[in-house]
């Protein structure tokens, strides 16, 4: 059974609408396409310095999608996000950080993202053997009772003295300590940068009262406003949550309690309802594809491998750069967890899926 066949069946009834649909609102002609040459293409007018360009090219060039412009990244940062419990008791071997980056090496990505813990344990042995990424904050998930506030674990010299090739941060958007959050990671981008490494935005909201009729997080208009946040403090790559839906600065926004400003355009024109289209938004939002669009794996559940090839195949037909996917990949046995990372990059070295 050819890998094409293996992702139609696992899309089931949703295939037609996801492989045949083509995006209108904001025509691919007018994004810049992930492709061999993308470092080349993008960053030979940019400020990066020439080492930024190697990292970049670094990561490019790795794992099963090396050459093609794409990416596959294994994300473990949710011992300090979720618990270590709570993330690693399912599947106990990845307590220890080796198990990580081993999952990564024969997953076949092109880069391991996790702290400076687990990276650093392990750094002289695989820091020449796959691209290296540092996650330098963190919400700390043990003060009582929870709060959620990104605070730096690790520096911009520990993740170059490592060997990392790019540096990964958070930054809550929407929340009471977003101010701070972008002065600080805009800070160690520009510091990251200086020391030739690539830099990673998670570009998430966190705000309870986007919590309405639906859950705003995860709307287009929103989340793609903070990705237009994100590159400009010079993300080279988002990372960001799969759109579910639309219209959160409508739901926010009453005329005693104004939020933000939008334009009708956005949900009559650019968008539809079409999964593929709003994550088209979020990719225009991060310079039209100038930085690469990333969508995020999401929590396990009982049917991850569908899940992770829909995103996939939602994020590639948008014109984004790939998926990075962690919880699915690690609460589950290895040899698992290499097939389900497999299967994702499948969807990207599929020529017959294109972009809509």
């Amino acid at each position: 059974m050819s890998s094409f066949t293996q992702i139609t069946d696992l899309l089931g009834a949703d295939a037609k609408a996801l492989l045949e649909h083509k995006s209108t609102g904001i025509p691919k002609e007018q994004l810049h396409l992930p492709g061999p040459d993308w470092v080349d293409r993008i960053h030979v007018h940019s400020d990066r310095p020439t080492p930024v360009l190697r990292s970049l090219q670094s990561l490019f060039g790795a794992g099963r999608l090396a050459g093609t412009g794409y990416l596959s990244i294994l994300p473990v940062d949710q011992g300090i996000e979720h618990s270590a419990g709570a993330s690693f008791a399912k599947n106990p071997a990845y307590f220890d950080p080796e198990n990580i980056v081993k999952l990564a090496l024969e997953g076949g990505c092109n880069a391991v993202a996790s702290t400076y813990g687990v990276l650093g344990t392990v750094a002289r042995k695989y820091a020449h053997r796959i691209p290296f990424m540092l996650k330098v904050n963190h919400n700390e998930f043990l003060t009582y009772p929870n709060k959620f506030d990104q605070i730096m674990f690790a520096s911009i010299e520990q993740a170059r003295d490592m060997g990392c090739v790019a540096v990964g941060a958070t930054i809550y958007f929407g929340s009471e300590e977003s101010g701070r959050q972008i002065v600080e990671v805009s800070q160690a981008f520009e510091m990251a940068h200086s020391m030739g490494m690539a830099t990673v935005l998670w570009c998430y909201l966190r705000n309870s009262a986007f919590k309405k009729d639906k859950d705003y997080h995860l709307s287009a208009d929103l989340s793609g406003q903070a990705n237009h946040l994100g590159v400009t403090i010079e993300a080279d790559i988002i990372k960001q949550k799969l759109p579910e839906n639309n219209g959160g600065y409508n739901a926010l926004s009453s005329k005693e309690n104004p939020y933000g400003k939008i334009d009708k355009r956005v949900y009559e024109q650019l968008t539809t309802d079409h999964p593929i289209d709003l994550t088209r938004y979020q990719l225009a939002n991060c310079y039209m594809g100038r930085a690469g669009l990333i969508n995020s794996g999401g929590a396990s559940g009982e049917n991850d491998f569908a899940e992770a090839v829909k995103t996939a195949v939602i994020n590639k037909r948008a014109g984004g750069m790939g998926l990075i996917s962690g919880r699915k990949a690690f609460q589950r046995p290895m040899a698992e967890g290499v097939k389900l990372l497999n299967q994702i990059q499948d969807v990207y070295l599929a020529k017959e899926i294109t972009v809509a």
